[in-house]
Formats: C-alpha cells, sequence, structure tokens
C-alpha cells in the first residue's frame, strides 16, 4: 500500500508524517508528561450514577431476560473463546436459514439495532427517550485471508450510505454519529505495514477503496460525524494514515472524521501525540475516539507466535494509566481550543466515566460525550441535565442476514465476556423487577 503510485502528493506527505514522525509541540509534551489529575468522588451528579436501575424501564420482560441469558453466556470461558468455531459449526449443523433462524432472536437481536429502518427507528426511540443519542453503525469488518471483492465492498458502502442518510434525518438523531470500519470498503490485504509494493490490480483496487471512503466523507461532511474504528496492530498504520488523510479534506471546519486510539496498546500515547501534532501543522480538526481496545487476545497470541514483543499493556492497571493519561491530555487540549479538538469516551470503567464528567467541572469550554455499544452494558439513567456531557449509544444495524455480522457479534460478545455479570447482572434482575 505504501508503494502506491497513485497516491497523491498529499497522501504521500501524511506517509512521511505517519512513518518518520516528528516531535510534538513542546507544549503538547508537558500534557504527556504532567501526571494524571485525581477528581472528586462525591460531586458526581445524580443523574449519572450507576446504581439506578430505573435505565431498563424501556426494556420488555422478555428483552431482559434475553440479555441476561446472553450476558450468562458470554461469562462462559470456552464459549466466549470458541464463540467463532461454534458459530461455524453451527451454520454447517443448520444451514444459513436455520442458523439465521436461531441467532435473529438472539444473540442478534441482544446486539444489533434492528434489520429495517422501522426497527432501528423503534429502538432508537427507546434510547433518545433515556436522553441517550444513538450512533449507528454497520457491524463489517475483514482480516487478512477474508477479502470479499469489488462487488462485496460497493455493496459495503451503499450500506454506509444509507446509515449516513438514516443518522441524519430522523428525529431522533441530534448531532448525529457513526462508525465505520475501513476493511469493509477497502481490503485488508493492503494494509500490512511493511509492503514491498502493489501490483497493478492491487493499485486498482486501492483506487477504488479511497474512491469509498472520499463518498463516504463527501455524503457525510457537515451532517454526521463519521468515528472510524482501529482494528489490529498489523492494519492500524495504513488505517491511521487513510483517516489521517480524510481528516485533512474534510475537517477544515470541524471535527466530522474521528480517528480511534486503542489505550491498551503502549504505543498509543505516542500515537495519539503524533496525531495531535498532525493536526496542528496541517490545520484541520481533530476527533478522538478514545476505547481500551478489542482485540487484546489475538494480539498476544500473534505477538506470541511470530516473535514479537507484546504491543499489548502488561495489566489492567497500565491500561487503566495509559487510558486516563490520553484522557487528560485530550481534556486539556479541548479546554485550550474547544473548536479543533473533539473527544468521545468509550468505555465500560465507570473510574473513566467519572474522571470524564469530573475533569471539565475545571476546564472552560470542555463537554465530553460517552458511548455505551448496544446490548453490552446498561446505559446511565436519566436525562442529561444542563450542562452535562451527553451520553451516546452505539448500535450495529444492517438489513442483511444475520449471519453476516456474526463475526461482528462474536467480537463483542467476546467483550461482554471480559466485563463479566457483576452489576450487570444485578441491575437486571432489578430491572425485572420493575416489570
Amino acid at each position: 500500500m505504501m508503494a502506491s503510485p497513485l497516491l497523491r502528493p498529499s497522501l504521500h506527505h501524511f506517509l512521511s508524517l505517519r512513518l518518520l514522525g516528528t516531535a510534538a509541540p513542546r507544549a503538547v509534551e508537558r500534557l504527556a508528561e504532567a501526571p494524571s489529575q485525581g477528581f472528586a468522588a462525591d460531586t458526581l451528579p445524580v443523574a449519572l450514577t450507576f446504581e439506578d436501575p430505573s435505565a431498563f424501564r424501556v426494556k420488555s420482560f422478555g428483552e431482559l431476560l434475553r440479555a441476561l441469558g446472553v450476558f450468562q453466556l458470554c461469562s462462559v470461558p470456552v464459549l466466549v473463546n470458541n464463540c467463532g468455531k461454534l458459530m461455524s459449526v453451527a451454520r454447517t449443523l443448520l444451514g444459513k436459514r436455520g442458523f439465521a433462524l436461531f441467532l435473529r432472536p438472539s444473540v442478534y437481536a441482544q446486539f444489533v439495532a434492528g434489520e429495517s429502518e422501522g426497527e432501528i427507528t423503534h429502538s432508537m426511540e427507546k434510547m433518545s427517550s433515556l436522553g441517550l443519542r444513538p450512533m449507528l453503525a454497520v457491524p463489517i469488518e475483514e482480516d487478512l485471508g477474508e477479502s470479499t471483492g469489488e462487488r462485496r465492498y460497493n455493496d459495503n458502502l451503499a450500506s454506509m450510505l444509507e446509515c449516513v442518510d438514516m443518522s441524519h434525518s430522523n428525529a431522533w438523531s441530534k448531532d448525529p454519529m457513526m462508525q465505520l470500519k475501513i476493511t469493509a470498503l477497502l481490503s485488508p490485504e493492503l494494509c500490512p505495514i511493511s509492503f514491498p509494493g502493489l501490483q497493478e490490480s492491487e493499485n486498482t483496487h486501492f483506487l477504488c477503496g479511497l474512491q469509498r471512503l472520499n463518498k463516504v466523507g463527501e455524503t457525510s461532511a457537515n451532517k454526521v460525524r463519521v468515528l472510524v474504528d482501529a482494528e489490529y496492530t498489523y492494519m492500524n498504520p495504513a488505517l491511521s494514515l487513510v483517516t489521517m488523510a480524510m481528516m485533512k479534506k474534510f475537517n477544515q471546519d470541524g471535527a466530522w472524521i474521528w480517528n480511534t486510539y486503542q489505550c491498551y496498546l503502549k504505543e498509543s500515547r505516542s500515537l495519539l501525540l503524533k496525531d495531535v501534532h498532525l493536526s496542528i501543522s496541517e490545520s484541520f480538526c481533530l476527533g478522538v475516539k478514545l476505547v481500551r481496545g478489542a482485540y487484546m487476545d489475538k494480539e498476544r497470541k500473534l505477538a506470541n507466535s511470530e516473535g514479537w514483543s507484546e504491543p499489548v499493556h502488561e495489566s489492567w492497571e497500565h491500561t487503566n494509566d495509559s487510558y486516563n493519561g490520553s484522557l487528560d491530555i485530550l481534556l486539556e487540549l479541548i479546554s485550550r481550543d474547544p473548536q479543533r479538538y473533539r473527544i468521545i469516551v468509550a468505555t465500560h470503567n465507570e473510574e473513566s466515566v467519572r474522571r470524564a464528567v469530573q475533569r471539565p467541572a475545571g476546564l472552560l469550554g470542555v463537554q465530553v460525550g460517552a458511548i455505551w455499544l448496544g446490548g453490552q452494558h446498561p446505559a446511565l439513567p436519566g436525562a442529561p441535565c444542563p450542562g452535562e456531557p451527553y451520553r451516546a449509544a452505539g448500535h450495529p444495524q444492517g438489513e442483511r442476514p444475520p449471519e453476516t455480522g456474526a463475526p461482528q457479534e462474536a467480537a463483542t460478545g467476546a467483550q461482554t465476556g471480559k466485563l463479566g455479570l457483576g452489576r450487570m447482572g444485578k441491575q437486571g434482575w432489578c430491572g425485572l423487577n420493575l416489570h
């Protein structure tokens, strides 16, 4: 990918910045070196407490039972670690139709907002009644060896453009956002860090992929904020390069294209600081989706099998420090220039949510948004009061058969399993008692 002669000069410029790196401005370096600040635990707004089961008031008795059942299954390590294989076996035994009949009312219904616009609108209106802003996603991605051809990528583009239109045109959508995975529009085969050069057919596909991404950018500009997901470490440099090029084009007047930073990676802080510097030197706005990460097990297995040093932090505590440190840096930058920087605090971690709410109290001009992925964790109850950060709920959506999104649902189930039942289970039972 990196040697493609079809890259425009501006993209070559981004490439040199990404690979060679640049020293971050001194002010940004000082922010990176500053210790994370604490927060007062007793000043959390009542609307953002975590104990109130009223967040379940829009759920039916059957939906709560399904959620508890799915959470229970996701807490069984054997099932979580082998969910991909189990889905493959089930698809073979039941056939495509039988597998869809099994998946649709269970796992698919738990994690996906709906298959039709009517179903999606119904789900989104429920979320809006809780004070949540929906964020739709087309749950499609590819790994190496899974490329599906131009026709499939064009179909994915049509789904994403429909997602943009749906996010923009409905009454439940205020300051709408959507998630995007680049490997749904561009083959992951072009994304390894070291690449000797592209063949003519690969050049053609790369150009088509860039045209698809450009179409999403043009359609969403000034209407819908597009949050580009990070994926595996061996793809991320290429994905980030393309994302930053999109920012350069579409983020002149606001943060419409966002990049994702995975704080469970040891290099996440340096990558964030490089991109902050790039946004300053190239004069575009920077949107950041801050996550811990979703591919930890595979990253560790791959590193061990290839003899690489593990890219993931050694412990949960180190990941938390990484996340909170990056959060503090971004909040400080937003306080200095709120028009240039935007952040989404995408987390299941209560401490990080509290931190995001508390830190802006002393930072002028900061508003923070938090995301909950649909189906995984109860949203914080209560509509936001004036001055509080908004809350966004991420919801996969799609009009394709359930088996199309099965790999993504498997990954989501694995994330949910790592969270464990804990308070989710207790609150779920409390929610049942409300019915």
